[in-house]
């Protein structure tokens, strides 16, 4: 199991990597309120926001490979836009955050170190309202702005917990190559006291509410988000629902007290007329399907949308329309799927979550050169969809005309260079095809690295220079490597410190 799934698992490890749920390169902070521990002066260079940074990098990269990890460019750029709307907000004055979908149904979300931070699809679909969910991340935002998970951090170094020198360790096993990740953080799991971080964790929790709170009203989402999806968490987990809550607010405390201060909040703002975005619609049905693990919970999944379906109007009866065309492409029902597609734009406009199920429907049906043009107009129309791009290199790929889908991709990868990993694994496959071998072991290189692989990815590297018989292409390599053995150098430095 690797290093990103036994942390999911694991998620209850302590406070500090479960509540903080943004990341942060953090230039100030604001004033500490009274009951939260002081980080001192060792605090801050023991984990500075550059330190908390590298540390955050070097356990996401393990987690880009989990079969848990969402690659789907929607679901991730919509957590992204969202984001950013809520983090011109916080009360620092530079904040980085990157955040992305863990396909999991229980409902509950993470932050790594460093502003990483992964929602679960099953958060996702428990959130009625954009603002609900808006509401969990603005919490999160504040988690990180006011420097919570280095507390954290800081607070188990001086008393001597082991989860960080567990961490580091599992870490440059993954570095070395090691087989023995596996055991590294199930050590790491097994070494963190949840029960001492708790009181810690109220006294952040109170603090993340009020900063939270500020930033989802000043963003324009509705302030009762916040606190209606918080009320149905604390009464789903007191009856111990399957994914009802009981994770999150096992790992995010509530109280009475809470829970009233956040309702006084409330009642001091005007009604908030906020409409919810098309895109929560879709990306919510989206990873409401993508999250069905099994025939069974996909046929459940199935009788909630077509309930919906006939229930609903507007782009929530869309939405459950294009879910069900989802449905019906994982159960390889064409018939269905395009039924589904066609009765989910009936009434809405159009829209580039609608145009993707079109590409996606013809791809899977072998039509691929409509493919192509339905994804070069609709690419036209909305440029920044990234899922459109990436359906529009298959298209190429598949139609055998690798040179123009490597080309494409080159492109592509200039907009979007870490975003997702696998888009330079696919430009290695095409630049092969057309027998730019060198060029393929460097993109594989390039796929490596971000994946946690060095090893990997430095045979790629020497791969490529031993084949190579151009000296500006081997002096060229030759950069590559050093700048590779450079960051598997500072990789190690960093973790190192971290397990001291």
């Amino acid at each position: 199991m690797s290093l990103f799934k036994q942390i999911l698992v694991k998620r209850t490890l302590t406070a500090l990597l479960v509540c903080a749920m943004v990341p942060v390169s953090l230039t100030t902070a604001m004033a500490q309120p009274t009951g939260l521990p002081s980080l001192g002066a060792a605090s801050a260079a023991d984990l500075s926001p550059a330190w908390e940074r590298r540390l955050g990098e070097s356990i996401i990269a393990q987690g880009r490979i989990d079969p848990t990890y969402v690659h789907d460019p929607d679901i991730n750029q919509y957590l992204n836009s969202m984001g950013q709307r809520l983090v011109r907000y916080a009360p620092v004055s530079s904040t980085s955050i990157d955040l992305f979908g863990v396909k999991d149904p229980v409902i509950n979300a993470f932050a790594l170190p460093g502003g990483f931070i992964g929602i679960n699809t099953g958060l996702m679909v428990a959130a009625t309202t954009e603002s609900e969910l808006a509401g969990v991340v603005a919490h999160e935002i504040a988690h990180v702005t006011q420097r919570h998970i280095a507390r954290g951090f800081t607070q188990q170094k001086q008393s001597g917990h082991i989860a960080m020198a567990s961490i580091a360790a599992a870490l440059l096993a993954a570095v070395a190559g090691s087989a023995n990740l596996g055991a590294g953080v199930a050590a790491f799991g097994q070494a963190a006291a949840v029960d001492g971080q708790l009181g810690f964790s109220r006294d952040a929790e109170r603090e993340a509410d009020r900063v939270g709170f500020l930033m989802l009203s000043k963003a324009g989402y509705n302030p009762e988000g916040m606190q209606n999806l918080f009320e149905r968490l604390m009464q789903a987990s007191q009856f111990n629902e399957r994914g009802g809550g009981g994770a999150y607010m096992s790992t995010h405390p509530m109280s009475i007290d809470r829970m009233t201060d956040m309702q006084n909040r409330t009642r001091t703002l005007a009604k908030s007329s906020y409409r919810d975005s098309d895109a929560f619609w879709y990306t919510r049905s989206r990873a409401r399907v993508l999250q069905a693990d099994d025939r069974l919970f996909l046929k459940r999944i199935q009788e909630q949308l077509q309930d919906e379906a006939r229930r609903l109007t507007g782009v929530k009866r869309s939405s459950a329309f294009l879910g069900l065309a989802l449905v019906g492409l994982r159960q390889n029902n064409m018939p269905a799927a395009k039924d589904f597609y066609q009765k989910a734009q009936e009434g809405v406009g159009a829209s580039p979550y609608l145009a993707r199920v079109e590409v996606e429907l013809a791809l899977t049906a072998g039509q691929l050169e409509r493919a192509l043009t339905l994804s070069d107009e609709s690419m036209k129309r909305w440029p920044d969809q990234q899922s459109l791009a990436n359906l529009h290199a298959q298209a190429l790929q598949q139609l055998g005309r690798f040179a123009q889908a490597a080309k494409f991709l080159e492109v592509q990868l200039k907009r979007w260079p870490t975003q997702d990993p696998g888009l330079y694994q696919a430009l290695a496959n095409n630049l092969a095809q057309i027998g730019e071998a060198i060029r393929a072991r460097q993109s594989m290189a390039t796929y490596y690295t971000l994946t946690g692989a060095f090893p990997a990815a430095m045979a790629q590297l020497q791969q490529a220079r031993q084949i190579s018989k151009d000296f500006h292409q081997q002096s060229q390599i030759d950069v590559q490597i050093r700048q590779l053995t450079q960051k598997i150098a500072n990789e190690r430095e960093v973790l190192q410190r971290f397990g001291g």
